[in-house]
């Protein structure tokens, strides 16, 4: 018998529906998670691992997938179940990336800390980025919201090409935040646009056959409005082969231009003037030997060369009152950016756990070159080597330091030469002013000696043989105070000094020589155990080309006798100069420097603006997201300007924010202006928007005093109080007191408000969230 055709039951013609309705489902949903994971991808260029780019991910499959699970819940209810799995997904993601950090302390305690910092670390942190919860949380957070604006949109309302939008304005902005610091992204960008054809490409899920748009009409008619069909498609794809072709040449010739790194609108890590010039505290420190500083315990690595010196900062900017670290911080994870060694050089790996005792400041002290430092949040400056803990250090605080210690080849020291040219001009600089019985010196001391090492080896020697220790020595390493110390009358306090007149002094003069060079401030124990202030050390250091930086020691031997300066060196008699020069705070400047569809209802009988408002609810956290960052920001630096410890630069700040304010008022200052003149300038300024305020026309008595006197507001005495204390500050340095410094603060806080009270509601609330003050050239 033959047999009859297949019998297809019910049950297995419902399956085969099912899977035809969800393949032809499943593309946009999948297109939706790819370019929202597209945007991790081209972010965790400059992160670390690849920690951030699963995290991304993670969280663009997980906000689309609960949008599709909860399809047929009314749209207002799916706001709400995404964001509980977005609060579920972030506390994993900042347990995760916690436990990668290896940072101390509670879910809770990190993701407050992440939450309060996450931005501005995020755009002062080092490349490449480590990943930690300060730097996940905003990146997953937005891809969650991206993902659930777009499948909402896209997937509800039906609005595929809408739906795109979020993603796209992710992918932006993770492009913009990389900048320069990774190759361009070609790769992501290119699959970034197949898969958004793809998904556009694919058509959408129907229940039935699509119905014919000219069905019912006579053939002429027919005929007529598929002809103008077709010639609105030819118009269109003409207009864009067109608008390609003129354009493209435009966008091609941008590709070569260096982009923007957002990061120079962000003001890294600050440190103060005792961490700026470590140097001064050297005196100090000898006063008082037996202080305990620091606890070390070497845990591998020591190797032969004996106990390392544990570097505490790199001075290399000299402007002939102090010397100066001169860093820029960026905040870094565990591992630090590596600087390979000079080829050929040994080295040895250090490892090294440090407690923190009696040491103060933010200076954190480590074996050079730091690799890795666990136990404590750091930044670092690559370009001297210096680290810094930005939240200050604290007794009792532990951490542990991996470093590569580079031992310089001296076989090859004395054919060596010095490099030269824009890159080590920084370590070449010599100050304005130098002495003249100075430059002397170093021209008869490199006179016999024309190698590079032998003219240093010469002015160590010079040192060590004719000057004297002497722990009670003043501080001071200016130009006069080394010249003091280098002529002054022995018998009158001159020619002694502790080591950081010792190695001001040599460093001064190899610069003076034609040698490039440095001065290091560190500790030299004896090995593992407390490090007292008795094993505080200035050193000097010296580049040469194929061997790197090569420490020296000026220092006289132990128990040596000093010989007399021969009279070929000294120069006339000179007056000593005072026995302490303040240390230089940012001198301020009187002017700052230059710097409608048509209505339908989707499939579940919503109304369509009703489905795409949930969309525009999820743009709209995103926009509120972006507003409260620019006010925690603009918070942030003007309590960075307002709440600085040196006075001076208190004020200098005041007077930033009182120009910001005339530059948010659209009367900015120029940069012609004394400060009295500015002064005048916002006097006017508030006076004229009181009267446009009010309608007078004119301003009355009343407008220009309308701030008290115990609040600090901008009358005219007010204003220029203000400019006093700018004046006195930069021209009387050290003469500027907490109590002067509070009051400027109070005086340009008035200023600000009162200018601000007189625009309009929507001007005050632009003037709140305006970026201007983050990026204006200081």
């Amino acid at each position: 018998m033959g047999r009859g055709p297949p019998v297809v039951t019910p049950r297995a013609e419902a399956a085969d529906g099912g899977v035809a309705r969800l393949l032809r489902a499943a593309p946009v949903p999948v297109a939706l998670v790819v370019l929202v994971a597209l945007s991790g991808v081209v972010l965790g260029r400059v992160y670390a691992d690849p920690l951030l780019t699963r995290l991304m991910a993670g969280a663009a499959a997980g906000s689309v997938l609960v949008s599709v699970a909860a399809r047929r819940l009314p749209s207002w209810l799916v706001a709400p179940l995404s964001v509980a799995a977005l609060a579920g997904w972030t506390l994993l993601s900042l347990r995760l990336a916690a436990a990668h950090a290896a940072l101390p302390g509670g879910l809770g305690e990190v993701a407050a800390d992440a939450a309060r910092n996450a931005i501005p670390r995020l755009l002062t942190a080092m490349i490449p980025v480590e990943p930690a919860p300060d730097t996940v949380l905003v990146p997953v957070v937005a891809a969650w919201l991206a993902g659930l604006t777009a499948a909402e949109v896209a997937l509800r309302a039906g609005r595929v090409l809408l739906g795109y939008l979020p993603p796209a304005l992710l992918y932006a902005g993770a492009l913009y935040v990389v900048g320069p610091n990774a190759d361009p992204a070609i790769g992501p960008t290119v699959l970034f646009a197949a898969v958004a054809a793809a998904g556009l490409a694919t058509p959408g899920r129907r229940d039935g056959p699509a119905p014919d748009p000219v069905a019912g009409l006579t053939p002429a008619v027919r005929a007529a409005v598929r002809l103008r069909l077709v010639a609105a498609s030819a118009a269109g794809l003409a207009v864009v082969v067109a608008l390609a072709a003129l354009l493209a040449p435009v966008v091609a010739a941008q590709v070569d231009a260096r982009p923007v790194d957002p990061r120079r609108y962000v003001e890294p890590p600050r440190v103060e003037s005792l961490d700026e010039n470590p140097l001064i505290r050297i005196s100090g420190w000898a006063l008082n030997p037996d202080q305990r500083l620091l606890d070390v315990r070497t845990v591998a690595g020591a190797g032969d060369g004996g106990p390392p010196r544990i570097r505490l900062a790199v001075l290399s900017d000299y402007d002939g009152v102090t010397w100066r670290v001169g860093a820029t911080y960026r905040n870094a994870g565990r591992i630090l950016p590596a600087t390979g060694p000079t080829p050929g050089a040994p080295t040895d790996e250090v490892r090294q756990e440090i407690t923190v005792g009696d040491l103060t400041g933010r200076l954190l002290p480590a074996v050079p070159t730091p690799r890795e430092v666990t136990g404590a949040r750091v930044a670092y400056d690559p370009a001297t080597g210096t680290l810094i803990r930005p939240e200050g250090l604290a007794p009792g605080l532990r951490y542990e330091v991996s470093s590569v210690r580079e031992r310089p080849d001296a076989n090859l020291l004395p054919t060596a030469n010095v490099p030269a040219g824009d890159e080590v001009a920084r370590v070449l600089r010599v100050a304005d002013g130098a002495p003249e019985p100075l430059r002397r010196l170093a021209t008869q001391l490199a006179e016999s000696n024309g190698a590079p090492y032998a003219r240093a080896d010469a002015i160590a020697t010079f040192l060590a043989e004719h000057y004297r220790v002497t722990a009670d020595a003043p501080s001071g390493h200016a130009y006069p105070n080394l010249a003091f110390f280098l002529f002054g009358p022995r018998n009158g306090g001159g020619q002694r000094g502790t080591s950081e007149q010792f190695a001001a002094a040599f460093a001064v003069l190899g610069r003076l020589a034609g040698l490039p060079t440095r001065v290091v401030v560190g500790f030299e124990p004896n090995g593992d155990g407390p490090v007292r202030a008795a094993d505080a050390y200035a050193w000097p250091e010296v580049l040469f080309d194929g061997v790197g930086w090569v420490p020296f020691d000026p220092m006289p031997r132990p128990d040596s006798e000093p010989r007399p300066v021969e009279e070929d060196f000294r120069p006339q008699p000179e007056d000593p100069p005072p026995s302490e020069v303040p240390a230089p705070t940012e001198e301020p400047s009187a002017t700052p420097p230059a710097a409608a569809p048509t209505p339908g209802r989707n499939e579940g009988g919503l109304a369509t603006p009703v489905l795409v408002g949930g969309g525009v609810g999820g743009l709209a956290l995103l926009v509120g997201a972006v507003l409260a960052a620019l006010v925690a920001m603009r918070r942030r630096l003007t309590r960075s300007r307002l709440d600085a410890a040196d006075p001076e630069v208190r004020v200098a700040g005041a007077w930033r924010e009182l120009t910001d304010a005339l530059r948010l008022a659209g009367h900015p200052a120029g940069p012609g202006l004394a400060a009295a003149e500015v002064a005048e300038r916002a006097r006017r300024t508030l006076a004229d928007a009181r009267a446009a305020r009010s309608g007078d026309g004119a301003a009355g008595p009343a407008d220009r005093t309308a701030a008290s006197s115990s609040t600090g507001g901008p009358d005219d005495a007010a204003v220029d109080e203000l400019a006093a204390l700018l004046n006195q500050a930069g021209f009387a340095p050290g003469s500027v007191t907490p109590e002067q410094a509070e009051r400027a603060a109070r005086l340009s806080a008035g200023f600000a408000d009162a200018l601000r009270a007189a625009r309009s509601r929507w001007g005050r609330l632009l003037w709140t969230v305006h970026p201007g003050p983050l990026r204006w050239r200081r």
